[in-house]
């Protein structure tokens, strides 16, 4: 790392674009006329403002596009235009694919098949627009929002959706709205240095999680203080190795189930482009063939039953056991794995 490193910009999701987008297409479709900028409020409180770099308009529809600016991190979907089109229509919101946006085929994923590739999240959040827009301006809640990007398409092929049965283009995503940059020096330092400051205040339980979710759950079930959880992401390999030389009493790991069956299988960088599970693999190990055949972890776990997710837990606590279990001063550390769903719920355990 440079001594004085220069900070990293952050960026907004696809899912912040359309929500701002559909925001600008209710304001032109309802009368107030498209604005030249336009604001929203994101789930942890950001109000980022996003000009327009398109609109067009009929009687009962209007759209509008805006480029997404991915910051500084290296997203292939950074400068793309995202596109939401509003609709006059009946009977609640109701989303739509456009040209460039993916459609779920496969079992597996948080939206159902059949529908577009437009994840709860963002569904949630302009939906709250429209709640939130048709009550000011006196208007029926009734929209259709159809979610388009030109050359969709193409830049999902540099994705992990073919491969995943989405098809036709790309995902909306963002479960913040927020694009954090990609630095793994950085963010491999920052976990470092949240080690540091647990053992100088005296911790012995530590926990490092995968993903907000993850950690809420992990740190409700141990009872553990905010100083103990570790923002560990992907990056479970860089934190076991500063523990060896830094070692505490006990760590728990938590994560969903996908990343915690790569941790299984050995890897040390859980991000997706690392690796993926190994399906295969786990078929094999559990003696269930239709594992093999699955779409995704989640996909394997509705298969297979408690059985799959208890045995990534097991599998995941062996594979830290043989490697980081004895610290280099010759303590030993205890760990033990929590395995979540998305929403929430712990599906298996080992210590």
């Amino acid at each position: 790392m440079k001594d004085d490193p220069k900070p990293l910009r952050r960026g907004w999701t696809t899912g912040a674009c359309a929500t701002a987008a559909t925001r600008a297409g209710l304001m032109a479709l309802w009368g107030e006329g498209f604005p030249e900028k336009v604001r929203i409020t994101l789930p942890k409180g950001e109000r980022p403002e996003f000009e327009l770099s398109y609109t067009t308009s009929g009687p009962d529809w209007a759209e509008v596009g805006i480029i997404k600016d991915a910051g500084d991190d290296p997203d292939v979907t950074h400068g793309a235009e995202i596109r939401v089109r509003v609709s006059r229509s009946s009977g609640g919101v109701v989303f739509k694919a456009g040209a460039g946006v993916g459609t779920v085929t496969k079992a597996g994923l948080p939206i159902g098949v059949g529908e577009p590739a437009i994840n709860p999240v963002p569904r949630e959040m302009m939906r709250a627009q429209v709640t939130e827009m048709a009550a000011r301006l006196g208007q029926v809640p009734d929209i259709e929002i159809t979610v388009s990007i030109p050359d969709g398409d193409t830049i999902a092929l540099k994705t992990w959706n073919p491969r995943l049965g989405i098809v036709g283009g790309l995902s909306v995503l963002g479960t913040t709205g927020v694009v954090r940059p990609f630095s793994c020096a950085a963010w491999i330092a920052s976990i470092h240095r949240g080690i540091d400051v647990a053992r100088a205040e005296g911790l012995t339980h530590l926990s490092g999680c995968t993903g907000t979710t993850s950690e809420r759950i992990v740190q409700a079930h141990h009872n553990l203080s905010d100083a103990a959880m570790l923002d560990m992401g992907d990056f479970v390999g860089g934190m076991l190795k500063y523990l060896v030389k830094h070692p505490v009493e006990r760590v728990t790991i938590g994560g969903g189930i996908g990343k915690l069956a790569k941790l299984a299988q050995g890897a040390m960088d859980l991000h997706s482009k690392r690796g993926q599970v190994d399906l295969a693999f786990w078929a094999d190990r559990l003696g269930l063939p239709d594992i093999a055949s699955a779409n995704t972890a989640l996909d394997a776990t509705q298969i297979a039953g408690p059985v799959f997710a208890q045995s990534v837990a097991e599998l995941a606590l062996e594979t830290v056991n043989a490697r980081f279990k004895t610290a280099t001063d010759g303590a030993s550390i205890s760990y033990d794995i929590v395995v979540i769903d998305r929403a929430g719920a712990i599906l298996a355990t080992a210590s």
